[in-house]
């Protein structure tokens, strides 16, 4: 994919209206500190245009970037490890949930998870959410660099057993460090742009106000 623009165009808080377009958009969502802001740099081909921190919690809004002109990247919250109070997590929550729910675009949903750990009571509540939303979703492994090659597919088998996926949803390994797997991301994301947006998309009415 040629990234020939990138820009951040819209940031929403717990009040905000949703942007209301017609392009696609690619959501993605994860722990605090799975390594999503240099996943979406890594992927928008920029150095820091979605903020990186040491300190987790970094993303407290819902970032649209415009690619192209022709879809959007969505950074939503992260969730998990942040140094924040109870209510502001329900908070952010809430914000998630509303954007899942409410997004008439929305293609994907990429779920980042630590390829070295088995995932998380969050990771797989957000995963129960996001299904019974009706969305498309696709779990990307990040920290890829910090295992061995040989390690690889043994880890992704212990992602897709703790979120009890099955053979339809991708398990994509990705790596900040050296962009491997990147391609890959963009090959998936390029074949959910030749499908069209599914107009029925099932309600749900669970909350993610524990995430």
């Amino acid at each position: 994919m040629i990234i020939r623009s990138a820009e951040l165009e819209t940031i929403c808080g717990p009040t905000s209206a949703l942007p209301v377009h017609d392009l696609p958009e690619f959501a993605f969502v994860g722990r605090s500190n799975v390594g999503k802001s240099s996943l979406i740099n890594a992927l928008m081909q920029r150095k820091s245009l979605a903020r990186t921190s040491s300190q987790p919690g970094k993303t407290r809004t819902i970032n649209f970037y415009n690619i192209n002109h022709e879809f959007y990247y969505t950074d939503l919250p992260g969730y998990g490890f942040a140094k924040v109070s109870d209510k502001e997590k329900a908070a952010w929550g809430r914000m998630i949930e509303r954007y899942l729910r409410d997004s008439a675009q929305l293609k994907t949903l990429f779920i980042l998870a630590d390829i070295r750990h088995e995932p998380t009571g969050n990771d797989r509540a957000m995963l129960e959410t996001a299904r019974g939303f009706g969305l498309e979703v696709a779990i990307i492994a990040t920290k890829a660099d910090k295992i061995k090659k040989s390690q690889i597919q043994k880890q992704i088998k212990v992602i897709r057993t703790g979120l009890k996926l099955g053979s339809e949803t991708p398990v994509l390994p990705f790596s900040a460090l050296d962009f491997s797997g990147r391609e890959a991301i963009w090959e998936y994301i390029e074949s959910r742009l030749r499908t069209p947006v599914s107009q029925e998309i099932a309600h749900g009415t669970g909350t993610t106000d524990t995430l």
